[in-house]
């Protein structure tokens, strides 16, 4: 189909207008990002129970009845959780705080002595008191800075604190109230799609749903057994320090490798701390943790409990997690991956209606030759000849 010149310019106005929109929707969130995050919170939460009070409705009991029933539910699991897990992350925090000398001591008689031996460099010599007091001296309008710096940050963070749990005890009544009303709220939103867009908007909706469905339930199984892996591996092997490394390292694997990373990093610090030294034996079993991890997340837990419906790259993943943080804080975090995965769906369905359209397959067929043309063969003949006879 040819457009007029006028047709072209009015569809160009029209995509104008909607990018620009896209763009006023992100500079608003940006702006009320601070005050956004229990909304968001409140949100995913309503989105995962909403599946079970319906259920529950499917049985004949009221919308009420079912969103009080998985609310009381919710509440009972986070507060089990953290009657289980608190004592045991308190008495590892004790276990660190009571390590902290042992480690000072291994830092400055055995750690940096053997830094500096393999890289040349003096690093000894900037931990002498005499030395940082002339340091302190010879900077102290810097440093007088800084302390204003540093307290300025303290009452900033005084505020954050109060805010944190202001939206902390907020979280439950939103999210209560999101789940009372969730079928009101979609029935809203579809109400206002246009009415000739609305098939494919239901068909890309239904298809997030599922990828969020895959990544968010999924995921969070895979961030648990993970943590529990390694905490119970660690723990068996003799660290000290093993559950609390071991959780940390769960919580954050949902950034590709970062979990395992950063908990061999720190398992490996606490065992040679630990051990005073090169524990080659509680060094391997360390490794030993941690591939048996990985090898259970990449054969056996990813596979059967999330799936292949992301089919997010890691690298993707670690690029929406950094830019979801760079640009709205915490709260681009928490939607970075989520709108990466909702992303992914739009781009497929792009991909798909490019390879159906004339840009791509032309408005005419041209003449497609066999990828394999005879050529005529040319035969030498190379056996030896008798000379002339003359």
């Amino acid at each position: 189909m040819i457009l007029t010149p006028e047709a072209e310019i009015a569809q160009f106005l029209r995509r104008l207008k909607y990018v620009l929109a896209a763009l006023a929707v992100g500079w608003v969130i940006w702006l009320l990002g601070p005050i956004l995050t229990p909304f968001v919170l409140a949100l995913a939460l309503a989105w995962l129970g909403d599946p079970l009070v319906d259920r529950i409705e499917a049985t004949g009991r009221s919308r009420n009845t079912g969103v009080v029933l998985v609310f009381v539910a919710m509440i009972l699991v986070i507060t089990a959780a953290l009657l289980i897990l608190v004592p045991m992350i308190e008495r590892q925090i004790a276990t660190l705080v009571a390590a902290i000398p042992q480690a000072q001591q291994w830092l400055m008689q055995t750690g940096i002595p053997w830094f500096e031996q393999k890289t040349g460099l003096e690093i000894m010599q900037w931990m002498d008191p005499d030395r940082l007091i002339e340091w302190v001296r010879s900077h102290w309008q810097q440093a007088g800075g800084f302390a204003k710096t540093f307290f300025g940050y303290v009452s900033r963070s005084g505020f954050t604190m109060v805010t944190w749990v202001v939206n902390i005890l907020l979280l439950p009544i939103l999210a209560f109230y999101f789940l009372r009303d969730w079928d009101k709220l979609v029935e809203r939103v579809a109400s206002m799609i246009p009415r000739n867009h609305i098939g494919t908007i239901t068909k890309l909706a239904r298809e997030s749903d599922e990828v969020l469905g895959a990544f968010i339930r999924g995921q969070f199984l895979v961030m648990i057994a993970l943590g529990v892996v390694y905490a119970a591996g660690l723990s068996l092997v003799g660290l000290k320090l093993g559950l609390l490394i071991g959780l940390v390292a769960g919580l954050i694997s949902f950034i590709p490798y970062l979990g395992a990373t950063t908990g061999i990093v720190m398992a490996i610090g606490a065992a040679l701390v630990q051990a005073q030294g090169f524990d080659l034996k509680l060094l391997i079993l360390v490794g030993v943790v941690f591939t048996v991890g990985q090898l259970l997340e990449s054969y056996v837990l990813t596979p059967r409990i999330v799936g292949d419906k992301i089919g997010l790259h890691p690298v993707a993943v670690i690029f929406a997690v950094m830019a979801g943080g760079q640009l709205f804080g915490f709260l681009g975090m928490l939607l970075a991956l989520p709108v990466a995965a909702v992303s992914n769906v739009l781009l497929r369905y792009a991909h798909q209606r490019y390879r159906q359209s004339d840009l791509y397959a032309g408005e005419k067929s041209a003449i497609v030759l066999d990828s394999y043309i005879d050529t005529p063969t040319i035969i030498v003949d190379t056996s030896p000849k008798a000379p002339d006879s003359k």
